[in-house]
């Protein structure tokens, strides 16, 4: 096998791992915990049925991507709650320590191009990372909302903290923050969300 191949398919099968990683959103009708495999996979089939709701108009593919890569760094990293704010903390440093040790897997240039795609995407300024920050909030939203808030409940979220990370969702799509400030509002009504 040339290095070449054998460096992408070790990259392949270290991001199998991503599988592993459970985050706190259960899948949806009271399932279990979701992984960041099935997260990235579900932002990714979303990114391409709500195109049409983006801001501005964006280059799908990356999109798309941005989608299934952003959260292979958690690998190493692990999955940090959006309101933990003990982890949040240090979550920049252990995704970069994470960024630089699975990305330099692959051959340099693809090694530069998705680690180009990561850094945009947490930059969140182009119209792509918008959008797919904006999908990154709203599948998790979906899913807890068709579990009766239940993940809202279990950890005691009020509403300031949740509407705060879901600015995020009204910079990449207006109609997405539209549909999430309803679902937010009616967990709040039903006391889901402090």
């Amino acid at each position: 096998m040339d290095d070449r191949l054998k460096k992408q398919i070790d990259f392949i099968l270290e991001i199998d791992k991503e599988k592993n990683i459970l985050r706190q959103t259960h899948l949806s009708g009271h399932g279990r915990q979701e992984n960041d495999a099935e997260h990235a996979w579900h932002t990714a089939i979303m990114a391409y049925l709500l195109q049409e709701y983006a801001n501005e108009e964006v280059d799908l593919l990356k999109v798309i991507m941005m989608c299934l890569i952003h959260d292979v760094v958690e690998i190493d990293a692990g999955d940090t709650y959006a309101y933990d704010d003990e982890n949040l903390a240090t979550q920049k440093d252990r995704e970069d320590a994470a960024k630089e040790r699975i990305y330099s897997l692959l051959p340099e240039d693809q090694k530069e191009k998705l680690i180009e795609l990561f850094d945009e995407f947490e930059a969140g300024e182009s119209a792509e990372a918008r959008f797919a920050h904006a999908l990154d909030n709203f599948q998790p939203l979906l899913l807890n909302n068709s579990n009766d808030g239940g993940d809202w409940k279990e950890h005691q979220v009020d509403s300031e903290r949740v509407y705060r990370r879901h600015r995020q969702t009204r910079l990449g799509s207006e109609k997405l923050y539209e549909e999430t400030d309803k679902i937010l509002q009616e967990n709040i009504r039903k006391g889901n969300i402090k």
